[in-house]
């Protein structure tokens, strides 16, 4: 069943590539609209069914949050090259930064056997669903097409922009404050 799950989660990356490829194309919107709901049921059915059958694993743990974290990056740039948006593609540049920084944090705690400062917390979590209902308005906006959802689209990319900083701004302060 292990291997299983792995596959739904490899299938989140696979569908990230497809829907850039579509968003690039332009005009493939409804396409993209399916394969993100797929890409977000993978994401919840990874997660159940390793519970429901105990089979989480190392690996699992590791995959599945980078699964996300790619479906979120390329969706955005693809996003961003489709609505010729600076605004996407700077608050996605700095979405991307803080992902990386919180992996060198994760790695740098692993090193100092404090693996605790960089745990996923809820806020994290809470992050991570911004992001995507974020796309999920940019997408349903392109498919139906309404600018006004573009435009919340863009606000709530700014809300999660500032999430996402905050929680790069939690890690960083449980990894380096002072050990009293």
């Amino acid at each position: 069943m292990g291997y299983f799950i792995n596959v739904i989660t490899f299938l989140r990356i696979f569908f990230a590539i497809l829907i850039f490829i579509f968003l690039v194309i332009e005009n493939h919107y409804l396409i993209s609209l399916i394969l993100f709901f797929l890409a977000g049921i993978s994401d919840y059915f990874d997660g159940f069914l390793a519970r429901k059958y105990n089979s989480v694993s190392d690996i699992g743990e590791i995959l599945d949050p980078i699964a996300d974290k790619i479906l979120i990056v390329f969706l955005l740039f693809g996003l961003a090259v489709n609505l010729s948006s600076y605004l996407i593609a700077f608050l996605g540049s700095i979405i991307l930064s803080r992902e990386i920084w919180v992996s060198a944090l994760r790695d740098y705690n692993a090193r100092k056997n404090n693996s605790g400062a960089t745990k996923v917390i809820f806020i994290a979590k809470i992050k991570t669903s911004i992001q995507m209902l974020t796309i999920f308005i940019y997408l349903l906006g392109l498919t139906i097409p309404n600018m006004l959802l573009i435009i919340f689209g863009d606000i709530f990319l700014i809300i999660s922009a500032f999430i996402t900083l905050y929680t790069g701004y939690l890690y960083t302060y449980e990894t380096f404050k002072s050990k009293e």
